[in-house]
């Protein structure tokens, strides 16, 4: 399955599980037309090398969260990827959101839960953050968490703040998509300092 494809099969899905982001959006959230989900043409496609792009792009420094969801009806396992395009959207009503790799095999699986939840790592928190950032492998094993208090989606041990989110709608851009949740239920654990990634490395604040 394409891109294309594989972008309109996931909003398709939240429609017909009746999320909101669809036609059954939530009273008092206005429903705005959103373009059909596509693949990015060639000649949409600007000069700029990626390779430059990403170099470039790599100055912003960003803070670094796992985006994990319970395991759907007929799955063993929860899933969860490391993720640092995150940020908050709206305050009324309370909304976050991510992007995601239209590529990823864990986002379907989001997709098919409806829920998830936003942990956002501690300074102390890398070699975490690399355990949920590979492809295949058990990213769970010997991690602790315990269900998120609405939706049940894995609330990871010793983060500093989490967020539990419904799916709220499902936006396309380029070769992401924009995810955008509607927030639960929220907690913040302890006073430690993020983990930052700049430049293709961890960093942390300082004091």
């Amino acid at each position: 399955m394409g891109h294309a494809g594989m972008a309109a099969t996931v909003v398709r899905y939240l429609r017909s599980a009746g999320h909101p982001g669809s036609a059954t959006s939530p009273a008092g959230v206005d429903a705005h037309p959103r373009p059909e989900l596509r693949a990015v043409g060639d000649d949409e496609r600007a000069p700029i090398d990626p390779a430059e792009f990403r170099s470039v792009m790599g100055n912003f420094a960003s803070g670094v969260t796992v985006i994990t969801a319970p395991a759907a009806e007929g799955e063993d396992t929860p899933a969860g990827f490391a993720c640092q395009s995150f940020a908050s959207l709206s305050l009324d009503p309370p909304l976050v959101t991510f992007m995601v790799a239209r590529t990823s095999t864990t986002w379907p699986r989001i997709a098919r839960a409806g829920v998830f939840c936003v942990n956002i790592l501690g300074a102390e928190q890398g070699l975490l953050c690399r355990a949920f950032a590979v492809s295949g492998a058990d990213k769970f094993a010997g991690v602790v968490h315990h269900p998120a208090p609405v939706t049940g989606s894995p609330q990871l041990d010793a983060v500093p703040a989490w967020i539990d989110c419904r799916i709220h709608a499902v936006h396309t851009g380029g070769d992401h998509l924009i995810v955008v949740g509607r927030v639960e239920a929220m907690g913040a654990a302890g006073e430690d300092g993020p983990l930052l990634f700049h430049k293709g490395k961890f960093g942390r604040l300082s004091q």
